[in-house]
């Protein structure tokens, strides 16, 4: 594992690009991407956006992937999805917040579930250009974020986010809920058409 680490390191940017596809795609990797995105600002720090712009990019190519599944699979993929108890919950919040519940995990640092609320919103046949404007969003924030900690702090980032956790995370939870709200005033307009679409 040290090994397949150091090696992402070592490719900067490809490999978080790399490793954003394979985590967004449905093959998690907890705090992989963040704690890359972070290492590789360190030690690149010439190179700190631009490795932040390629996990935007390979999150926003492995979040598509699962998106097309369960848009063409559609209620089949999803009904495999929602057949425990925490998919079914998650479909739940899904049916009543809309993509607030793709966004949120999407920029929050706390391993939050997304696969459930991207299976729900390609089975309900949410507009591509909509959802992927909703995963950029989140995603530019988050790695951008702390890409920005790592260039600034260097090596002492990461006992930066640990001794300020309550405070990175109250700022987070301030972002989605300021970007959720505007989703969720934009979405609800939407839902009901998708929700008869797909009982059609």
């Amino acid at each position: 594992m040290r090994r397949i680490a150091a090696t992402l390191v070592a490719w900067g940017p490809l490999g978080l690009f790399l490793l954003a596809i394979v985590d967004s795609v449905g093959l998690p990797v907890v705090g992989g991407v963040d704690a890359l995105v972070v290492t590789v600002a360190v030690r690149r720090p010439n190179e700190a956006y631009f490795s932040a712009m390629c996990a935007v990019l390979g999150s926003i190519i492995g979040t598509l992937i699962l998106f097309g599944i369960a848009r063409k699979g559609g209620e089949v993929f999803l009904q495999k999805q929602i057949s425990r108890r925490r998919g079914a919950r998650l479909h739940a919040w899904f049916q009543r917040y809309g993509l607030v519940t793709v966004f949120i995990p999407a920029v929050s640092p706390l391993p939050l579930p997304t696969k459930i609320p991207v299976f729900c919103a390609g089975a309900l046949k949410v507009r591509w250009s909509f959802f992927t404007a909703i995963i950029l969003a989140a995603r530019l924030v988050r790695y951008f974020s702390l890409a920005y900690l790592g260039k600034r702090y260097g090596q002492r980032t990461f006992d930066y986010l640990f001794a300020h956790a309550f405070v990175v995370i109250g700022i987070a939870v301030g972002l989605a809920a300021l970007f959720g709200l505007v989703i969720w005033f934009i979405d609800k307009y939407e839902m009901p058409e998708r929700r008869s679409h797909a009982r059609s």
